[in-house]
């Protein structure tokens, strides 16, 4: 594990970042905005898919699973890449990529290869959040990753308002296939912009470990059992699926529940949502106040409460306002607590920190993929009030687990 302790060297973070990567944020929040955006672009097509195809809506949510099953299984790759050959030219390259699929997505001529187009497409954005967090990792000291990390959630969290907005704005107007072109033409922008930096900047330049053996299928395998050999890795891991699960798993089909349940219109559905993601904002911009104030610790109690009450308004409001106040309270406590995982991940293993990180997004979405595929399966028998308390439940216990087993910024800091 030589290669290891000299990545290691290599991964220490600076106190600050200096002005190049102070850009090179800027930039890769960019790809960010893009990436979250066409994740969640689907989520208020699902009735307008299910019409135009003749399908149930849980069979239209295959589109959603696709791309969260090749997100998570592609971090497997991503990881070890962007350890070895730099995380800011896998970056770009996964955005130029999305840049294509995003396209092909766009011009799928049957529900089948949309959901194959959908599938290449997770592969290429899975690339991007996950590997931008490592870099930060590297960038950043521990002291400052916390409201870093947020600046960077301010990209994801507008990009997730921006394409459930959008895409429920398209299906209605455009067509929702103007919503797949239009991140295509976004992700080309956002490649071209981060290319010219680092070519500029020296960002590029190859990543030399000394010392380092050639990869190999037997090296990475032995790499990545090492570090789930830790138990730290394995708990946050286990952690984050679970979260992925209950949290993102229910989130697909917030618009549905509001279309069918309250009758409004894909726009208006898409409309609704953008409050969870006000709710997130709302937290970058305080979130160096309430970790002064609560703690790690206190920030995922109260983010998991905030949830379960959020999933328990969606699922029993008997008025659409209580529903709409109930996303807005699921938006904030989802990113008190997932940030609070997030923060553990960058840390959890320094000596190979692209790969730990990426590990932390594949477990996430396949937990996320797994959530979507049995609410899909309740969906079509008018079971999301129950399944959502469910839910609510299983997320507030999370919480107070997290709140147990999450170690003080201090011990994390000296790991």
């Amino acid at each position: 594990m030589a290669h290891l302790a000299s990545a290691q060297a290599r991964a220490a973070p600076q106190s600050a970042p200096m002005t190049s990567s102070s850009t090179m944020l800027r930039l890769i929040s960019l790809a960010a905005f893009c990436s979250m955006a066409s994740m969640r672009v689907c989520d208020p097509m699902l009735v307008a898919l299910s019409l135009e195809y003749q399908i149930t809506t849980g069979d239209a949510s295959a589109v959603i699973a696709a791309f969260a099953v090749a997100y998570g299984v592609l971090q497997l790759v991503y990881g070890p890449l962007g350890d070895r050959v730099g995380k800011v030219r896998v970056i770009i390259g996964a955005t130029a990529a999305c840049a294509v699929f995003s396209a092909m997505t766009a011009l799928a001529p049957s529900f089948s290869l949309l959901v194959v187009a959908r599938a290449a497409m997770g592969a290429a954005a899975a690339g991007i959040i996950p590997l931008s967090m490592a870099w930060i990792g590297d960038e950043v000291a521990y002291e400052q990753r916390q409201e870093t990390l947020a600046r960077l959630m301010v990209a994801t969290v507008t990009g997730m308002m921006a394409g459930q907005w959008f895409g429920g704005f398209a299906t209605e107007t455009l067509g929702w296939r103007a919503a797949l072109g239009v991140l295509a033409v976004l992700f080309f922008t956002a490649a071209t912009l981060l290319l010219r930096h680092a070519r500029a900047s020296g960002a590029l330049r190859p990543v030399v470990v000394p010392g380092a053996p050639a990869f190999s299928l037997a090296n990475y395998l032995a790499g990545t059992l090492a570090l789930l050999r830790i138990p730290r890795v394995r708990w946050v891991l286990t952690v984050v699926a679970i979260e992925g699960a209950l949290a993102f798993g229910t989130l697909a089909f917030v618009p549905a529940r509001m279309v069918d349940g309250f009758g409004l219109s894909a726009s208006a559905a898409g409309g609704v949502m953008v409050l969870y993601g006000v709710g997130g904002l709302i937290y970058s911009m305080f979130a160096r106040r309430w970790l002064a104030a609560l703690g790690e610790r206190g920030l995922a109690v109260l983010g998991a409460s905030f949830i379960a009450i959020g999933l328990l308004s969606l699922a029993w409001a008997p008025a659409v306002g209580w529903a709409m106040l109930g996303c807005f309270l699921a938006g904030i406590g989802f990113y008190m607590l997932h940030n609070t995982l997030q923060v553990q991940a960058t840390q959890m293993a320094p000596e190979a920190r692209g790969t730990a990180v990426t590990l932390f997004a594949c477990l996430l979405f396949l937990g996320q993929s797994t959530g979507v595929l049995l609410v899909a399966f309740s969906v079509d028998r008018g079971w999301l009030p129950p399944v959502f308390t469910a839910a609510a439940v299983g997320i507030f216990v999370l919480g107070l687990l997290i709140s147990r087993r999450v170690q003080a910024r201090g011990a994390v800091a000296g790991a």
